[in-house]
C-alpha cells in the first residue's frame, strides 16, 4: 500500500531564488545524489494502515508536556491541533491568529475536531501530523523524509521556471495546483480544503501535488536564508521511536498548500520555503517520503 517511488538521477541544479521572499536567497548551485521519491503525499488511507499496524499515537493525540510549554494554561494542555477557520471578511493579514484556531480533539482521524472524519477523504493527503509523526511513518515504511534540496529538485521537474509548469500561475486560465482562489482568508471561489492526490497535473517527473494541497515536511532545519557552509540539510532531527518534537526548532516546509494565495502566501513555487515548529500539527501540513542514500 506504500506509494509508488519515482527514481531520479542525481544532478547539479540551481536552488533558491532572489525574486520573491528573502528566505529563498541566495540562489546557489547544489548537487543532489540519485534518490527515489514518492509520487504523491502520504494519504489518510496509508497513514491509517501505519497506525493499524503499529498502534502509533500522533503528537496531536497526546496531552502536551507542561514542562515544554511554560506559562501555558491547563485548558491549553490538552490533545488537539490547529484548524483553519475562514474569517467573516477582510482582516489584517499580518496576524495569522485570526484564521487559525486551536481545537481540542483535532487530529489526523478528525482533522477539524469532533464531528469531522477522514471516512470520505481517504485519498486525500493526511494532515494534522507533526514532524515526529512523519518521521515515524517513514521509519515504518523503510524510507525517510527528504532534505529540502531533494524536495526542491524533485518539485522543479527539471524546469527553471517560476512554477514547474511555466512562469504563469494559471496558464490559459487552468488551475495547475490546489491553492486558494478568491480573497484570503474569507472568500473562496474554488475548491475548499485538501483535494484527492493527483487531482491536478503531474510535473515532468510524474510527481503530483508537489505544489499546493499541503505543505510538506523536510529534514532541513529552517534558517532565515539558505546556508552555504556544508550539508546542513542532512540534519534529520529526532529519530528515536519515542522522539519528542521540540517546539523551539523549526523545520523547512516546502510546496505551499490549499491556503496559499498571491496576496498573502505566494509560496506555491518550488523555491519557496516556510518555517514550522516541529510540534505543529495543522490542517494544511502533510508529507511524502523518499528512499536512497543521503
Amino acid at each position: 500500500m506504500l506509494t509508488e517511488l519515482v527514481t531520479l538521477d542525481g544532478a547539479r541544479f540551481r536552488m533558491g531564488s532572489t525574486q520573491f521572499y528573502p528566505e529563498e536567497a541566495p540562489a546557489h548551485t547544489v548537487t543532489v545524489e540519485p534518490f527515489a521519491i514518492e509520487r504523491h503525499p502520504v494519504t489518510n488511507a496509508q497513514f491509517a494502515a501505519f497506525v493499524a499496524d503499529t498502534g502509533y499515537r500522533t503528537v496531536a493525540e497526546i496531552a502536551p508536556d507542561p514542562a515544554a510549554y511554560p506559562g501555558a494554561t491547563p485548558a491549553d494542555l490538552v490533545p488537539g491541533a490547529l484548524v483553519f477557520r475562514p474569517t467573516r471578511g477582510p482582516v489584517d493579514l499580518r496576524d495569522w491568529r485570526q484564521w487559525w484556531e486551536w481545537v481540542p480533539g483535532a487530529n489526523w482521524r478528525q482533522p477539524h475536531g469532533a464531528g469531522s472524519s477522514i471516512e470520505n477523504i481517504l485519498d486525500h493527503p493526511v494532515v494534522q501530523v507533526c514532524y515526529a509523526d512523519a518521521l515515524a511513518y517513514a521509519r515504518w515504511a523503510g524510507r525517510r523524509l527528504p532534505t529540502e534540496a531533494e524536495w526542491e529538485f524533485a518539485a522543479r521537474g527539471g524546469a527553471s521556471t517560476i512554477y514547474p509548469w511555466g512562469d504563469e500561475a494559471a496558464p490559459g486560465g487552468e488551475q495547475m495546483a490546489n491553492i486558494w482562489q478568491g480573497d484570503f482568508p474569507y472568500r473562496h471561489t474554488g475548491r475548499i480544503g485538501t483535494t484527492p492526490v493527483g487531482t491536478f497535473p503531474p510535473n515532468a517527473y510524474g510527481l503530483v501535488d508537489m505544489i499546493g494541497n499541503v505543505w510538506e515536511w523536510t529534514t532541513t532545519r529552517f534558517t532565515g536564508h539558505h546556508q552555504l557552509d556544508g550539508r546542513v540539510d542532512s540534519c534529520c532531527g529526532p529519530a528515536g521511536p519515542d522522539a519528542v518534537p521540540d517546539p523551539a526548532v523549526n523545520q523547512a516546509l516546502k510546496g505551499g498548500s490549499h491556503l496559499c494565495a498571491p496576496e498573502y502566501c505566494h509560496r506555491y513555487r518550488p523555491t519557496a520555503r516556510s518555517p514550522q515548529s516541529q510540534d505543529s500539527a495543522t490542517t494544511h501540513i502533510g508529507f511524502r517520503c523518499v528512499a536512497g542514500p543521503l
